[in-house]
C-alpha cells in the first residue's frame, strides 16, 4: 500500500473491542513518533505510554467533550515537550502525534488523536494540568494530545478523491 493510499484509510477509530495491543505494535508506534521530523533535530517531545486500566479510566476525565474512548482503548501514548528547548514544540508534538497515527492505520489497529492543549477538563481546569497531575508530568513539560490505541470495533470508510477540497489549493497568490 502507497503512503497516499493509507492516508486515504486512516480515520479515527472511538471504538475498540478490547483485545490487547501488543508490545511490538506499541513499540513500532513510538518508533514511528520519535522519526518525526523536528525543527533542528531538537526532539523536545517525550511520550508517557498509558497501559493501566484504571489510569486509562481516569484519563477519560481530561477533556470535555468527547473522550470516552480512553475507557475501552487498551493503551494510550501521551505526548508532552519540554517547553524550553523550543518554541516549535506544538509542531514537533504534532508531527509525531501524525506519525503514530499513520503507524496504527498501518497496523490494523484504531486509533483517535484526543487534543489536550487549549482544551478543558470535566473538572474545570485545563486539560493540560488534569493530565499532568494525573501522570506526574513536571512543570516545564507542556501535554499536547493524548493518542488512543485499540484493535477498531469498526471502522469508518477510507476517504476518497471526491472529499480532496482541492479548491483551497492555491497557486502563486492565494
Amino acid at each position: 500500500m502507497s503512503l497516499l493510499e493509507m492516508m486515504y484509510n486512516r480515520r479515527s477509530v472511538r471504538k475498540y473491542t478490547g483485545e490487547a495491543v501488543s508490545e511490538e505494535d506499541v513499540k513500532k508506534i513510538l518508533s514511528a513518533g520519535l522519526l518525526g521530523a523536528t525543527g533542528k533535530n531538537i526532539r523536545p517531545w517525550e511520550f508517557i505510554v498509558v497501559n493501566d486500566k484504571d489510569v486509562l479510566q481516569k484519563l477519560a476525565d481530561c477533556r470535555t467533550g468527547s473522550v470516552a474512548m480512553l475507557k475501552t482503548c487498551e493503551c494510550a501514548i501521551v505526548v508532552i515537550a519540554d517547553e524550553n528547548k523550543t518554541d516549535v514544540w506544538v509542531e514537533d508534538c504534532s508531527v509525531a502525534m501524525a506519525n503514530m497515527h499513520l503507524m496504527a492505520d498501518s497496523l490494523g489497529l484504531g486509533s483517535c488523536w484526543i487534543q489536550a492543549r487549549l482544551r478543558e477538563a470535566n473538572d474545570g481546569r485545563t486539560a493540560e494540568d488534569f493530565i499532568k497531575d494525573a501522570l506526574a508530568v513536571p512543570e516545564n513539560y507542556k501535554v499536547e494530545a493524548i493518542l488512543s490505541l485499540g484493535q477498531p470495533d469498526g471502522k469508518p470508510e477510507a476517504h476518497t478523491e471526491a472529499d480532496l477540497l482541492f479548491d483551497k489549493v492555491h497557486y502563486n497568490k492565494f
